[in-house]
């Protein structure tokens, strides 16, 4: 699970330009993290003895609160990792340090994240793991130890596969919407201290990718509100239209 600055927030560049600037914004978990918890759950209420462990890693603001989210949601427990590195690369090792330790049958990650968008935690865990993977998931079910997933293409196509584990999802969808947590369930979680910390090895290669700079989307346009009756709108609308182009006489 990640936790990943929440893109209602007016969103500012660090000074160098090279990030954006972290210190007054809010972090939220990463939606497709989301769909992926949820697509875990449905499996544990199906199957009945599947247990679910919510993972996330300590350096992600506010990944606390995602993760006694997660305990509140239905989940077994809860793991913060203590190590790992910013990027996927560095998630990706820090994953497969914890899970060499504490092995799964199925790991099942967001397919990608909004502040990077390169759909690569899954298939770099699957490689270090040594174990198959699958992405653009939207439906995954357990059937006599093995996995029948559902992967989705271009133009809404999809077709099921068979696969035994473990093995690794990268989840585009759940089946269904992810569930509601009331806070009352969260508290509780967060007095019974079911968070456990686990430390992993730093990441010290990483992609060997870096920033030189970002930028800010350019404002070709503005909107322009209308004032007035319905009738004086209206005839503004018209104006506009006509001045475009758009309509004659």
């Amino acid at each position: 699970m990640k936790a990943v600055p929440d893109l209602v927030e007016e969103i500012e560049l660090t000074p160098d330009e090279t990030d954006i600037d972290r210190e007054y914004l809010k972090f939220v978990l990463n939606e497709w993290d989301d769909q992926a918890l949820e697509e875990a759950l449905l499996i544990k209420d199906a199957t009945g003895d599947a247990e679910v462990v919510a993972v996330g890693l300590g350096e992600d603001p506010d990944i606390d609160q995602a993760l006694y989210t997660a305990i509140a949601k239905g989940a077994n427990g809860a793991v913060k990792l203590n190590g790992g590195g910013p990027d996927t690369h560095a998630r990706a090792a820090a994953f497969a340090a914890y899970l060499a330790e504490e092995p799964a049958d199925l790991v099942i990650t967001g397919v990608q994240a909004p502040d990077d968008l390169d759909g690569q935690l899954a298939p770099m865990l699957a490689a270090r793991l040594g174990q198959r993977h699958i992405s653009v998931v939207i439906g995954v079910e357990a059937q006599d130890g093995r996995l029948v997933v559902r992967q989705e293409f271009a133009g809404g196509r999809s077709h099921e596969l068979e696969l035994p584990v473990p093995a690794v999802i990268g989840l585009q969808a759940s089946r269904e919407t992810p569930r509601y947590a009331p806070i009352t369930r969260i508290r509780q979680a967060m007095q019974a201290g079911e968070l456990r910390e686990v430390s992993v090895p730093e990441e010290t290669a990483g992609s060997g990718l870096s920033v030189r700079r970002m930028y800010r989307p350019e404002q070709t346009s503005h909107a322009e509100m209308l004032t007035g009756s319905t009738d004086e709108i209206a005839d503004k609308i018209v104006e506009l239209l006509r001045e475009r182009g758009l309509i004659k006489g």
